[in-house]
């Protein structure tokens, strides 16, 4: 199984932790490789940087499609245009938004989402409305902290979101915590440690419900909403 994951922003070191965590995880037989998106803002942080990013991440699905991917997936939590990639891939393509929060309905009755930015807070309390999910998730939580200051070596970024985490578990009441940035994906297993709740990251979800799609033969319908685009 050849699974793409893309990154919708142009942050190389990003792309390579995130390709990282899903190896971590993947399967024997899955072949990893990782994309990203040259020419699209460094993070994605807003609507603004989300509909800035998306022809270069048509782009790179086109070309993962060229290269007969089994399945994709976008790895950031806004699940930037996601309906225009299903549109283009045969296989199975993933949000890991979606991922995330839908693995987290699956091992808690509530859950809480800690992402980066305040102003990301109201995009992702639309994605779980949307995702059918918003009586199960408690809150959605900002460490304050710009995106790409999960990349700074030395910043106390990794410090923060523990300490959001541990907010959400006391104030919330939330039973499991979903990262809301794939660049917070290589601090899972430590965050999980440290805070004494399962926290989930939607990169890895991402990666096994992909390799589980492909491994019962599903494919994106192309019926519909995910038909090929319209010729003009």
């Amino acid at each position: 199984m050849r699974l793409v994951v893309i990154n919708p922003n142009s942050t190389a070191s990003m792309t390579e932790k995130i390709v990282a965590s899903a190896r971590a995880v993947a399967g024997a037989g899955v072949e990893v490789e990782g994309r990203t998106a040259t020419g699209a803002p460094p993070s994605i942080q807003g609507h603004h940087d989300e509909v800035m990013c998306a022809p270069h991440l048509l782009r790179e699905v086109r070309e993962a499609e060229a290269g007969n991917a089994d399945a994709i997936v976008v790895a950031c939590f806004d699940d930037p245009a996601i309906g225009a990639c299903r549109e283009i891939a045969t296989g199975p393509v993933l949000g890991i938004c979606e991922a995330g929060v839908k693995a987290a309905s699956m091992i808690a009755s509530s859950f809480s989402v800690v992402t980066t930015l305040p102003r990301s807070v109201p995009i992702i309390e639309e994605m779980v409305r949307r995702y059918g999910l918003a009586h199960q998730c408690r809150r959605v939580r900002a460490a304050a902290i710009p995106v790409l200051a999960l990349e700074e070596p030395g910043s106390n970024a990794r410090n923060l979101v523990r300490d959001e985490i541990r907010r959400a578990v006391a104030e919330d009441g939330c039973e499991a915590v979903v990262l809301g940035c794939a660049g917070m994906s290589d601090l899972v297993v430590w965050l999980t440690e440290e805070t004494g709740v399962p926290v989930i990251d939607g990169v890895t979800a991402a990666t096994k419900f992909a390799e589980a799609l492909v491994g019962a033969g599903l494919r994106t319908s192309k019926i519909g909403a995910y038909a090929p685009p319209t010729p003009h």
